[in-house]
């Protein structure tokens, strides 16, 4: 498939170019319909790194999100993504980037197994079905892989779209609010494939609400407030009213 060879020209590339970090940001800045949405945002994020984004609702974090999936381009400043221009992304950039919105971004009237096997062949997985399933498995969705996701709870939905942004083993994960409507077990779970997934040498980008989850399961924690970085500190070194106090609260 097309994306498939474009992969492989972007993984030479990438090996002769050196290592480079998953992210590497100078001075971002976005401003939507006339607004400022971000601005000054410089961060290195080095390949396998866990990150929190903090912040309350309308600091920037799900533009920035957007902004390192290329969906979005910014304002102005410069953005690379494993050494490469994030401004003009290829799809083979594209392919090693995973992305979890808060649009579910399945196909409602397909079935699970449908929606991860269509998107597994889109991005040239090898056995789509297999790799469909062991996500499935593994999300706790075992025996629902035939239900349309129109029959699905909110919970269920938002561990199918994870499984969706899985399914071709990106290299670096967005994550937006990926714990949003899973009940414990379901987090649990989840928080056990984020952890193996971080082990495994993925760069998972979370923005979150819950600050103390964020500095459980992260080693970094970047906190926004009014679309500027105003934290930017190893999560060990913190605690949960310190940066409730910086953000100004909530998230």
């Amino acid at each position: 498939m097309l994306i498939s060879a474009q992969q492989a020209e972007f993984t030479a590339e990438r090996a002769a170019a050196g290592a480079a970090p998953a992210v590497s940001a100078d001075g971002l800045g976005c401003t939507i319909d006339g607004r400022r949405v971000l601005s000054g945002i410089s961060l290195e994020i080095p390949v396998g790194a866990a990150v929190s984004l903090l912040g309350a609702n309308g600091a920037g974090k799900s533009t920035l999100l957007r902004l390192l999936s290329t969906l979005v381009a910014p304002t102005d400043g410069r953005l690379r993504l494993f050494g490469f221009d994030g401004s003009r992304a290829t799809a083979a950039l594209r392919a090693r980037i995973g992305l979890v919105g808060h649009q579910s971004m399945l196909y409602r009237d397909l079935s699970l197994l449908e929606n991860l096997e269509f998107f597994g062949k889109l991005y040239g997985v090898p056995a789509p079905r297999e790799r469909a399933m062991h996500l499935i498995t593994r999300l706790g969705l075992a025996g629902r892989e035939h239900d349309p996701v129109r029959a699905l709870s909110r919970g269920m939905t938002q561990r199918v779209a994870v499984a969706r942004a899985l399914v071709h083993s990106p290299p670096l994960l967005l994550a937006d609010e990926p714990f949003s409507g899973l009940d414990a077990s379901s987090a649990a779970a989840l928080e056990e494939l984020f952890e193996a997934l971080r082990s495994g040498g993925t760069t998972i980008i979370m923005a979150s609400h819950d600050v103390a989850q964020s500095l459980r399961l992260s080693r970094r924690i970047i906190a926004l407030r009014a679309g500027r970085v105003v934290l930017d500190a190893p999560s060990c070194s913190l605690d949960a009213e310190e940066v409730l106090e910086t953000t100004g609260g909530g998230g």
